[in-house]
């Protein structure tokens, strides 16, 4: 090979490269969660496969060294199975079921959702749900409408969300109900996200709190519940 030729070969062979990583990363993905997914890294939750009311998923909690610590101001933490990927733009769905497990504080509420554009465990945004806020539990209000939340992890909590926006447009109801399959769609925009649940949108931001940077995506649980997950399919754009 001519000496002039090699600087242009290998600048070729490098942005072929870049280009088959970046394919990659930006490819659908479909995870049964029979099982952890491969290169799943467990953040102070247990994650085992399980069979319930009919479905193979994956039962995830806190453990019980999490479960003994001090809640986190503000709650919302970053507690999940995190699944690596480069996910900034796109759609998500899956189904998922939450239920009390008896070791939560009074408020539990069966809290189960999806964590997305993370950043290990110093930065994520997440959309999560409170399944006993649900409409089919004709819970008393304010908490008809607060079934769905989203979140910014570290800055944009729930409470700071709550205090800056009374008129609650974080939040949303949904006519869903705890120790039910629930299927849970994210279709998610720079700063903007839709969320819908069994097929029918509750909730829709224009303004969500944080830089739309690509990441990792975690099943999100919260203290006190007993989550199930499945057919997590991933559809970046």
């Amino acid at each position: 090979m001519k000496p002039a030729l090699l600087p242009i070969t290998m600048a070729a062979a490098t942005a072929l490269m870049v280009a088959a990583v970046s394919s990659r990363a930006q490819a659908p993905g479909v995870y049964a969660l029979h099982e952890v997914p491969e290169g799943a890294t467990l953040h102070k939750v247990t994650a085992d496969p399980a069979e319930y009311k009919g479905r193979k998923a994956l039962k995830v909690e806190f453990t019980e060294a999490a479960n003994k610590e001090r809640p986190g101001v503000g709650g919302d933490m970053p507690t999940f199975v995190l699944i690596p990927t480069n996910f900034k733009n796109g759609t998500m769905e899956l189904d998922l079921l939450g239920r009390l497990n008896g070791k939560g504080l009074p408020d539990a509420r069966a809290f189960v959702g999806l964590a997305y554009r993370v950043d290990d465990e110093a930065r994520f945004e997440a959309v999560y749900l409170r399944p006993l806020n649900g409409r089919k539990k004709n819970p008393p209000s304010p908490r008809d409408k607060r079934a769905i939340q989203y979140f910014a992890y570290p800055d944009w909590k729930f409470g700071r969300l709550r205090r800056e926006y009374p008129d609650g447009r974080y939040e949303s109801g949904a006519d869903i109900a705890d120790d039910e399959w629930i299927t849970l769609k994210l279709d998610i925009d720079d700063t903007r996200v839709r969320v819908s649940a069994n097929g029918k949108e509750e909730l829709a931001l224009t303004d969500t709190k944080a830089a739309p940077e690509a990441g990792a995506i975690g099943l999100w649980v919260g203290r006190g519940t007993e989550a199930y997950f499945a057919n997590l399919r991933i559809t970046p754009r």
